[in-house]
């Protein structure tokens, strides 16, 4: 945590989180008055780097009032070259965005996510949902717990 306190969860409409991926980035939305949390489609990577006008068109298409990226932590809350990655993408899409953008230890929600997808694929309600974005809204709900928690980029 820096000295910059995070926003309080009313002053909040609109989320959107990205599970960072130098291949692939998980995205999901949500909508803090009825606590929800949508994946959406996957968005390609290049090198840990997104294609910024179709980031940003996704972005101003949802309008969310706080971004948050998934911080992948070591299990001993160490920091990776992912960690660095993650956060210098959460400063960028700020920045390109200007919208505050947090991070959220992602720890474990990538399996977390991969044990719900596999509960909705034998649903069969899964068809179009990925792994990656179904962290992502794992995020989101997250936050929703506990929004004091995030980490400035």
């Amino acid at each position: 945590m820096s000295d910059s306190t995070p926003p309080l969860r009313p002053a909040i409409d609109k989320l959107m989180a990205f599970d960072f991926g130098t291949q692939k980035m998980g995205v999901a939305v949500g909508a803090c008055l009825i606590e929800s949390a949508t994946p959406l489609a996957l968005l390609s990577m290049k090198d840990g780097i997104p294609n910024w006008e179709q980031l940003l068109k996704l972005i101003a298409a949802h309008q969310p009032d706080l971004l948050l990226v998934g911080l992948p932590l070591n299990m001993d809350d160490s920091e990776s070259e992912l960690s660095q990655r993650a956060r210098k993408f959460a400063r960028r899409v700020a920045h390109h965005s200007k919208i505050p953008a947090y991070m959220v230890d992602e720890r474990l929600s990538t399996r977390e996510a991969r044990d719900q997808l596999e509960h909705y694929q034998t649903q069969g309600r899964a068809k179009k949902l990925s792994a990656d974005s179904m962290a992502a809204a794992l995020l989101i709900e997250s936050w929703y717990r506990d929004p004091q928690q995030i980490m400035t980029a």
